[in-house]
């Protein structure tokens, strides 16, 4: 038999993060099995297939996995989870902090860049123009 997708020591570690499931006063179908979705987004992400040809033996159609895996971005569980992982690894002495580096792609500015000062207007030019003063004669409009 394969290696299952979702490991229990992982599963342990996303549980908590899960966003609590909505309570559904009408009914309606029962909702897929997160542990299950978990493994169709793993399998979908890890293979590179659509989201619809997601095989059934999942538990759990793509679109299912596709939406879970929307909700559980908005939710903000990967960010979490990918703190919790590096704080195990780190506890069991697998990362070496002084080789780190941070990219501004993945640490917000919280104050961003300071604006410079604004460049003051300068009053418009009155001067006539100097095609209308090399007819010689009188100043006169552009347009007759």
């Amino acid at each position: 038999m394969s290696k299952p997708l979702v490991s229990d020591d992982l599963w342990e570690a996303i549980v908590p993060l899960l966003p609590r499931e909505r309570s559904k006063p009408k009914g309606g179908r029962p909702r897929c099995d997160d542990r299950l979705a978990l493994a169709g987004i793993i399998f979908v992400l890890r293979s590179g297939i659509p989201w619809e040809m997601l095989p059934r033996e999942f538990g759990c159609s793509g679109m299912t996995c596709w939406r879970r895996l929307r909700d559980w971005q908005t939710a903000g569980v990967w960010a979490k989870l990918h703190r919790v992982l590096l704080e195990r690894l780190s506890d069991a002495g697998h990362l070496d902090w002084s080789r780190a580096s941070l990219d501004s792609a993945a640490i917000a500015a919280k104050r961003g860049v300071q604006k410079p000062a604004r460049t003051p207007r300068i009053a418009a030019n009155r001067a006539r123009s100097a095609i209308l003063w090399s007819t010689g004669g009188a100043p006169r409009s552009e347009y007759g």
